[in-house]
């Protein structure tokens, strides 16, 4: 009996410990004068809700209470909320030192392909992208962009093929094989055909990097409430040794083969491979050694080279796929607008022998209007996270928040902002007329982020997205179908900005 007793004290001053001390953290904001993230009203619905629409709702309430600022939690972690546009820039720009890092998970040892640019932290952030930086340098798009027009024939000749069959188009998953073609041409050097087969290997494992399954949820909640050191320890990884194995293989016989038989393409891969051979990028079509030693460490191993490649791949064709497919969407559900793009796509493009061409996309103007629209509606991120590495002084207070502490800066919050763009919910894409950007205070359209850590392959992202676009607009009309969900809905488990369910449309000649 003594035993049994003697354990369940023990049990239950550890509960009562842990329950003191969970309480105690949930004071951390009221310790710092700051107010705090109330949870919302008995009075709102209860369903499930996307994480792009609990965003817009938090940064209202704090709006709508006065406040420039509040805080809130994670589990028991301290999580900050900024909404006053003046905290924003100096997060993203003006005291950036003190928010350098994104404080996402990264296991460089246990889960190597969690080393990539978005993940590091500090010194190898910085150090990785100097390295990377000049891969996406307007000159190196233009190097590339033979591969985004062969790519969007084949897009072409799908929706030929749809209309010829009499078939409605799940625009959705269409974009998604389209940017899957790109990158697995561009950042592995193979030619995935997805758009021919929807059963190609590589569209397979796009797939199963963006299956949000129960297990990759549940590490995703670990990951959120637990202390990265003790996750490392447990050996948590996000990416699978089966998908590492296979796409580590892939990297590796297409650099042995370019080697061995000195293929030069232009493509992402071939500037990785200067710098995992030379140590730099150049302009000639070398990548082996030329006996040029640069200071600072600036060779590439093989890991580092697969890891870019990895977020090249998760970053450019989830994100693209599904802006474009929200640009398909409003597209249709505005003719009007649809038809001012179709016509300047085919006025430009006279004016270059009716060629897409690298300068061609750089003067359809309305079209990147619509597409930076698109992106104030639907950020690819809805939030962007980031964590202060060492303490700081919120501007205007005297509150002091340590390092260590969260921050989550409330994209989509910002871009439905009425203050900003008034009637959020209509899509305008007037509002990025040169007149209209004038009006409006910096840091209010960050789809990318801003800043030194602004996403690296926005130009890229872009631009496959825009001739995607103009190559469906200049050739089809865009209708939406019936089995369509209208108005769209978020899907509430992606953890990229994403509609419910598949995008129907009705496409036919013009």
């Amino acid at each position: 009996m003594d035993t049994i007793f003697n354990l369940a004290t023990i049990i239950t001053t550890i509960w009562l410990v842990g329950y003191l001390y969970c309480k105690w953290c949930k004071t951390y904001w009221q310790r710092k004068g700051l107010p705090v993230l109330e949870p919302e009203p008995e009075t709102w619905p209860k369903e499930e809700v996307a994480r792009a629409d609990l965003v817009i709702r938090t940064y209202r309430r704090i709006k709508e209470n006065g406040l420039r600022h509040a805080g809130g939690y994670r589990f028991i972690w301290p999580t900050y909320f900024p909404v006053d546009n003046e905290i924003i820039k100096c997060i993203f720009q003006k005291d950036f030192e003190h928010f350098m890092n994104h404080g996402t998970y990264l296991n460089e040892e246990g889960d190597p392909f969690s080393g990539h640019l978005f993940n590091l932290e500090g010194s190898k952030w910085r150090n990785l992208r100097a390295k990377l930086s000049p891969t996406f340098t307007s000159g190196k798009m233009k190097m590339m962009f033979p591969i985004f027009v062969e790519c969007s024939d084949g897009l072409e000749h799908l929706l030929d093929q749809c209309i010829k069959n009499n078939e409605a188009v799940d625009i959705k998953d269409v974009a998604a094989r389209y940017t899957t073609d790109i990158i697995g041409s561009a950042a592995f050097g193979i030619k995935c055909n997805s758009l021919i087969d929807p059963e190609a290997e590589f569209r397979k494992v796009g797939q199963k990097v963006f299956a949000y399954d129960r297990l990759t949820m549940f590490k995703y909640t670990l990951i959120a409430l637990f202390p990265k050191s003790i996750l490392v320890a447990l050996g948590v990884r996000i990416t699978t040794k089966e998908l590492e194995n296979f796409l580590k293989n892939v990297i590796r016989e297409n650099i042995e083969y370019r080697e061995k038989n000195k293929i030069v393409r232009n493509d992402f891969l071939h500037l990785l491979l200067q710098l995992k051979n030379k140590g730099k990028i150049t302009d000639d079509d070398s990548f082996t050694p030329d006996g040029q030693k640069v200071d600072g460490g600036t060779y590439m191993t093989f890991d580092e080279v697969a890891a870019q490649c990895y977020l090249f791949f998760i970053a450019g064709f989830e994100t693209s796929s599904t802006t474009m497919t929200f640009a398909i969407y409003e597209l249709a559900v505005n003719q009007d607008i649809q038809d001012k793009v179709r016509k300047e796509v085919n006025e430009v493009l006279k004016k270059y022998d009716n060629k897409f061409t690298y300068e061609a996309m750089n003067e359809m103007t309305y079209l990147d209007k619509v597409f930076n629209e698109t992106l104030r509606k639907y950020p690819p991120v809805s939030a962007i996270p980031r964590v202060c590495t060492k303490d700081y002084t919120i501007p205007g207070t005297d509150i002091t928040i340590e390092a260590g502490t969260h921050f989550s800066i409330p994209i989509m919050g910002i871009h439905y902002d009425p203050e900003y763009y008034p009637n959020p919910e209509v899509f305008d894409p007037e509002r990025f007329n040169e007149e209209n950007k004038a009006k409006r205070p910096p840091y209010t359209h960050v789809p990318f982020g801003d800043g030194p850590r602004i996403c690296i392959g926005s130009r890229f992202g872009r631009m496959q997205s825009l001739v995607g676009l103009a190559k469906i607009v200049k050739n089809f009309k865009v209708t939406l179908n019936e089995k369509a969900i209208y108005p769209l809905k978020f899907d509430t488990k992606s953890l990229i900005l994403s509609p419910k369910g598949n995008m129907w449309v009705n496409v036919t000649t013009v």
